[in-house]
């Protein structure tokens, strides 16, 4: 009778992986496949290039803003109601998206809820996962699907938004993103969770309110340098009418960036402070103290930057320098998309026969092979079709599923 039990409850478990996996794929897509569309949205919606961007910069602006907030929600809410709530205004942007006439309908809907909508479903996903398997190598190997699954959202959203956009258009790419939100919450009705534990911790308002304007600021000025640059101001910094920063003195964006970082300073040292008088806090500082969560973290950001980045310039660089179309443009990326698929169905494997260091230290030599080669590859004299043909996709990229594993499979021992 135990061993049935025992049976039944590993069977349940591994049946959440599936809603778990979609979601995470879901959320990495809306990050990817609007870069494919860029020139279509713009003809379509009757705005520029530029403004679309903005729409794609805000909804990742947005999700960083409220991740923190959003993992905290998951310990007062519960893991499955954070995951369900999240997943219903995540659904709800898709469709206002969906049906968007102008660029401020789609801002509404894509950058501002699909960007809430993942702020609030992502945390409780890898929570989930940690709660359903205790022992340490499912953990590891099923953290392993669902990373697998998030990158192969960002790697494939591209292709899959380049077909729909072409064949039928842009809007069915949302169209698709509420299909499979919808059939996510019908998967996830029955994931167990045995709630927040009692009493529930205080909601740390202040700390949310300063850890979003830190990252937001940080993140906000990140994105200038697309206008100004990095290191001297490539243009006039105005507020107003009023010059700020004059064209060839440092760019603005270290003005943003310096402006986030007080922000995140204020963060850390009211959370010092609340910490030292047992008050709730939105983030313990003892988590930065864990070399292997700073190692996992570390690398996390670095991968994501890469994946995300290097698709957001080659998706954009391929349609107005190349006049790729979407379709075009998502087969020139496909390439990531199969690393990603190979390192995925081999991370446990590849956690388990080699030392972890060295599979970590390969991820980044192969990413730094790939941008090596990309940079010596692509020159602006050369004819597109030849190009086109011979650009590597960062082959890097695809050993983030592995670095996931290791993790997590190190970080609970």
């Amino acid at each position: 009778m135990t061993d049935t039990t025992a049976s039944k409850a590993g069977a349940a478990a591994r049946a959440m992986i599936l809603p778990l996996a979609l979601a995470q794929f879901i959320a990495s897509y809306a990050a990817t496949n609007m870069n494919v569309a860029i020139s279509a949205l713009a003809q379509d919606l009757g705005t520029t290039v530029a403004g679309v961007q903005t729409a794609i910069t805000l909804f990742t602006l947005t999700m960083a803003a409220l991740m923190i907030p959003g993992s905290k929600l998951t310990n007062i809410w519960g893991r499955k109601r954070c995951f369900i709530l999240g997943l219903i205004i995540y659904g709800i942007g898709g469709v206002l998206a969906l049906l968007a006439q102008g660029l401020p309908l789609l801002i509404v809907g894509y950058s501002v809820f699909e960007g809430v909508g993942s702020a609030l479903m992502i945390p409780p996903i890898y929570i989930l996962v940690t709660v359903a398997f205790p022992d340490v190598r499912a953990r590891a190997r099923y953290f392993g699907v669902v990373s697998g699954a998030g990158g192969l959202g960002a790697a494939a959203g591209p292709l899959i938004g380049g077909v729909l956009t072409s064949a039928i258009s842009w809007r069915a790419s949302f169209g698709l993103q509420v299909l499979v939100v919808a059939w996510i919450i019908w998967l996830g009705r029955n994931i167990a969770d045995p709630g927040p534990a009692e009493p529930r911790p205080r909601f740390d308002l202040t700390g949310a309110v300063l850890s979003a304007l830190g990252l937001f600021f940080v993140v906000l000025g990140l994105l200038q340098s697309r206008t100004y640059g990095f290191g001297v101001s490539r243009a006039d910094f105005t507020i107003g009418n009023t010059v700020v920063i004059p064209k060839g003195s440092i760019s603005p964006v270290w003005l943003f960036v310096a402006i986030g970082a007080l922000f995140l300073l204020w963060f850390f040292l009211h959370i010092h402070a609340s910490e030292s008088k047992g008050k709730a806090v939105l983030l313990p500082l003892r988590l930065f103290r864990n070399k292997i969560s700073n190692l996992g973290l570390g690398t996390q950001t670095i991968q994501w930057l890469i994946l995300q980045g290097s698709f957001f310039v080659f998706s954009v660089y391929l349609q107005e320098v190349w006049k790729y179309n979407a379709i075009k443009t998502g087969l020139i990326l496909t390439p990531g998309t199969i690393g990603i698929l190979v390192a995925s169905a081999g991370a446990d494997r590849f956690a388990r026969r080699h030392p972890q260091r060295w599979l970590i230290i390969a991820g980044f030599l192969v990413t730094a092979v790939g941008m090596i080669l990309l940079l010596a590859l692509v020159r602006a004299n050369r004819s597109a079709p030849a190009e086109a043909t011979r650009i590597p996709i960062v082959p890097g990229v695809s050993i983030r599923p592995v670095l996931m594993a290791l993790y997590f499979q190190t970080s609970c021992r």
